[in-house]
C-alpha cells in the first residue's frame, strides 16, 4: 500500500524570537485600546501574527549573507544592478524602477497612464491599487468571473477574467479609454485564488487585438505559477520558475511588493518593457521615493530582494509554502468553519457572513470576527470585507459580496504547531458565534479606512 507523502519545510530553524504571553483579560484590554482594530493593535500584544504576508517573512540565511554586501551608494549602486539582473533574468521584464514597497509603484504608474475619465478593468479590485486608479481620474471596472464571488465555488482559477465583461466595457467605453487591463496574480481579495495560463492567453490576444496593455500586480506571481502547475495539465511537467516567466511575457509591465513572493521585509519595483513609460518612471521616481537606482530602498534591501526572488522561484518553497496553508485550512473544515474554497496561496478566509448569519454588513461582521479571535487566542487576523472596500465616490460604502476574515501566513514563520493553535482558536470561536456582536464604526480616516478606523461594540 503506497501511503500520501506530508509536506514538510525546505528548511530547519537557525535562529528564534521569543514572544510575549498574554491573558484573556489582558487582549480584552488591548483589543479595546485598539478601536477593536487589529492594525491597531501592538506587535507585542500578539502571539500569533497572521494580520498579513507583506514583509513579515522569515530571510534565509544567503539573504542576511547578501546584506552586508549591500553598496550603499546613493547614486549607480551594485546592489541596483544586481536586482535589476534577477527581475530581468527571472520575470523578463526591460526596464526597472526600485520603490519603496509596491504602492510606491502604483503612484507612478497611475499617474503615467491614467488620464480623468479612463477606465482600468481588472481582476477585482485591490485597496491600495483601486485607490491610486482612483486618485489619478480613473474608474475601476471590475471584470473578475462571477464565481469569484461566491466561497462555495470550487472553480480552480477563480481570479480568471471573463472576456465579456471585458469585451462589454471595450464596446461602451472604447479602447482608447482604457489605459490598461490590471492583472493580479493571485487574487488577494478573492481568497488568493490564481489566474490560469490558458485564461491570461486568453486575455492577452484580445489585447493585443484591441491595443490595450495588460499590467501585472505580480505580488504572488510564484504562488499562482504553483497553483497552474498543479491544476492544468500542460504545465504539470514545467518548474515553477519556468510557469513564471511565462505569466510575465504576456504582460506588458508589472508592479511588485517584494515584501510577500520576494520574502524581504520591504521593497519593491516598477517594470515596464516600453521605454517611454520607463522613462517618466524614471523622472517620476526621483519626486516620490529616490534616485532611480535606489526608489526608497537601501543597497541591502536591494541585495536581499535579489536573493529572495531566485528563492522563491524553488518548487519545494512553494509546495512547502502553499502547503502549509492547506493544513491549516483543512483543520478549519474539520471544525465546520466555512472558508473560502478553493484553500488559496497566502491564507485562509473565513466566510463572516456565514460565520456571523445575525450580523448585518453595516455591523461589521469581519471587523468583529477579527477582534474575537484575537481575544481567544492573541491570534491576530485582518477584515477584507465592508470596512476594506471603503466608500465610493459619492461617499456611500461599497457593499461586496465576500465579507471576509483573513487569517494570511508569513513566509516560512510558523510551524505546524501554530496551525493547530490556529484552527482550534477559531473552533472555539465558532461554538460560541451566536454571542458575537457587531460593531459601529466611531472614527473613520479619508483613505484605505481599515487601516486606521476605530470601533466600539454595539
Amino acid at each position: 500500500m503506497k501511503h500520501k507523502k506530508s509536506w514538510a519545510e525546505p528548511y530547519r530553524i537557525k535562529m528564534v524570537e521569543l514572544l510575549k504571553m498574554t491573558s484573556e483579560k489582558d487582549r480584552k484590554k488591548a483589543i479595546k485600546e485598539a478601536g477593536y482594530n487589529t492594525f491597531l493593535l501592538k506587535a507585542e500584544d500578539v502571539y500569533i501574527d497572521l494580520l498579513t504576508d507583506s514583509g513579515t517573512n522569515a530571510m534565509s540565511d544567503m539573504q542576511w549573507s547578501a546584506l552586508m554586501t549591500g553598496d550603499e551608494a546613493y547614486a549607480g549602486s551594485k546592489s541596483f544592478y544586481n536586482m535589476e539582473k534577477a527581475i530581468q533574468k527571472y520575470y523578463g521584464y526591460k526596464y526597472i524602477i526600485p520603490t519603496h514597497q509596491g504602492r510606491g509603484a502604483e503612484n507612478i504608474l497611475s499617474k503615467i497612464l491614467i488620464k480623468p475619465g479612463d477606465i482600468v478593468p481588472g481582476n477585482m479590485y485591490f485597496t491600495t491599487t483601486r485607490l491610486h486608479q482612483e486618485l489619478a481620474g480613473g474608474t475601476f471596472a471590475d471584470i473578475i468571473i462571477d464565481e469569484a464571488h461566491d466561497p462555495k465555488n470550487l472553480h480552480p482559477f477563480k481570479g480568471n477574467v471573463d472576456l465579456d465583461k471585458l469585451d462589454a466595457l471595450v464596446k461602451k467605453h472604447g479602447s482608447k479609454k482604457i489605459p490598461y487591463i490590471s492583472i493580479a496574480t493571485n487574487v488577494n481579495m478573492a481568497g488568493g485564488q490564481p489566474i490560469s495560463m490558458a485564461n491570461l492567453k486568453e486575455l492577452r490576444a484580445y489585447t493585443q487585438k484591441h491595443g490595450i496593455r495588460i499590467i501585472h500586480d505580480m505580488t504572488r506571481v510564484a504562488e499562482n505559477a504553483y497553483f497552474i502547475q498543479q491544476r492544468e495539465e500542460e504545465y504539470k511537467n514545467k518548474s515553477v520558475m519556468e510557469i513564471v516567466k511565462e505569466i510575465c511575457s504576456l504582460t506588458d509591465g508589472a508592479t511588485m511588493s517584494a515584501k510577500k513572493d520576494a520574502l524581504v521585509n520591504i521593497g519593491g519595483f516598477m517594470a515596464t518593457n516600453e521605454w517611454d513609460v520607463y522613462e517618466e518612471a524614471r523622472n517620476m521616481v526621483v519626486v516620490y521615493e529616490g534616485l532611480h537606482t535606489y526608489g526608497g530602498l537601501a543597497g541591502r534591501d536591494m541585495e536581499a530582494i535579489a536573493v529572495g526572488i531566485k528563492e522563491s522561484l524553488d518548487d519545494n518553497h512553494q509546495h512547502a509554502r502553499v502547503g502549509q496553508v492547506e493544513y491549516l485550512g483543512h483543520k478549519m473544515m474539520e471544525f465546520n468553519v466555512p472558508i473560502v474554497l478553493p484553500i488559496g496561496g497566502h491564507g485562509i478566509f473565513v466566510d463572516a457572513k456565514e460565520f456571523l448569519p445575525h450580523l448585518t454588513q453595516d455591523q461589521f461582521p469581519s471587523q468583529s470576527l477579527a477582534a474575537e479571535v484575537y481575544i481567544d487566542s492573541g491570534v491576530r487576523t485582518m477584515e477584507r470585507g465592508i470596512v476594506s472596500a471603503g466608500r465610493k465616490a459619492d461617499g456611500t460604502n461599497y457593499y461586496p459580496k465576500l465579507e471576509l476574515v483573513r487569517f494570511t501566513m508569513p513566509r516560512r514563520v510558523y510551524t505546524q504547531a501554530h496551525m493547530d493553535v490556529i484552527a482550534e482558536s477559531i473552533a472555539n470561536v465558532y461554538d460560541r458565534r451566536h454571542k458575537i456582536k457587531g460593531l459601529k464604526m466611531v472614527y473613520e480616516p479619508k483613505y484605505l479606512r481599515f487601516f486606521q478606523a476605530r470601533f466600539e461594540k454595539l
